[in-house]
């Protein structure tokens, strides 16, 4: 059972009694974001339950939690399965005989696990609390391993933040690329890969401009920053921070630091989060947002 207290929860989420010489409240929209953002967080298949990334080798491999596995998990049965990279990105998982493995409820002893293709989630196979499906990263495929029952998520301490500082959400000006752009952005694996940026938001702080570039995860999806400042390292998380925003409107935009949240590495080593490109690196301390996260 997830242990989540509601009196730390209202406490983090900045529903708390105002205390004296308390810094300014928490607005109602901001704290709706935090209560969104734990949720998301701490659900059964959120970020707190990555438990593994494991890069394939040729040929087959066998699957489970016995160290004498070529692919050892960290939960799960002992000998889940054997999985076989095959043509087209396409990996091969075949179930042990007595094992319950299940894609979208249904029982499976073998099955292709396809990548995500755009809106189309990748084949997921449960075993229990236990779950895998395949990424690809730096051109090479993995396992990517979640346990709803990982002790990040059943002892979860909750999200640490600086105080609210209605200085730092600010108006940004939007200035679009035509045609779009594209930022080398390397991860925290040390692969580079280009992104598109579709412009950049301009706005002024303590009387100077600034820039930043999002990045376009689609028009569905808000845009995307990844960002550092002054903080990083020290009261934040050393690999930056992300900040999602809606799209503008009438070219204006809304950036509210605020609402700066740590990426999924600063919870789980077993992601592979982007770093901050040069052109989103501020000199000036954002202390505002997510401070970084201390594993209990």
């Amino acid at each position: 059972m997830l242990l989540r207290p509601l009196a730390l929860l209202l406490a983090l989420c900045g529903f708390g009694p105002a205390l004296a010489g308390a810094p300014t409240p928490v607005p109602a929209d901001v704290q709706a974001a935090r209560a969104a953002r734990l949720e998301k967080l701490t659900a059964p298949d959120g970020w707190l339950t990555l438990v593994g990334l494991h890069f394939l080798p040729e040929g087959e491999s066998t699957l489970g939690s016995d160290r004498g596995n070529r692919v050892v998990l960290a939960a799960g049965p002992a000998r889940l399965g054997r999985v076989v990279p095959g043509p087209d990105r396409v990996v091969i998982f075949h179930a042990e005989p007595r094992v319950d493995a299940r894609v979208e409820g249904r029982e499976v002893r073998t099955v292709s696990l396809s990548l995500a293709q755009g809106a189309e989630r990748p084949t997921i196979v449960t075993c229990g609390t236990v779950s895998f499906f395949t990424v690809e990263r730096g051109g090479r495929l993995a396992l990517r391993v979640k346990d709803s029952a990982a002790p990040l998520r059943t002892r979860f301490p909750g999200i640490e933040y600086h105080g609210h500082d209605p200085a730092l959400r600010v108006e940004a000006r939007w200035v679009e690329f035509s045609p779009p752009r594209s930022l080398p952005v390397t991860s925290v694996l040390g692969h580079v890969s280009p992104e598109p940026a579709p412009g950049k938001a301009v706005f002024e702080y303590a009387g100077r401009t600034w820039e930043l570039m999002p990045f376009d995860e689609g028009k569905e999806n808000p845009l995307f920053f990844v960002l550092a400042d002054a903080t990083t390292g020290r009261s934040t998380y050393g690999g930056g921070r992300f900040l999602y925003t809606p799209w503008p409107v009438n070219g204006r935009l809304v950036l509210d630091f605020n609402l700066a949240e740590n990426p999924p590495c600063a919870f789980t080593p077993h992601s592979t989060c982007p770093l901050p490109p040069k052109e989103n690196k501020l000199p000036f301390a954002i202390e505002a947002g997510e401070k970084t996260f201390v594993s209990p």
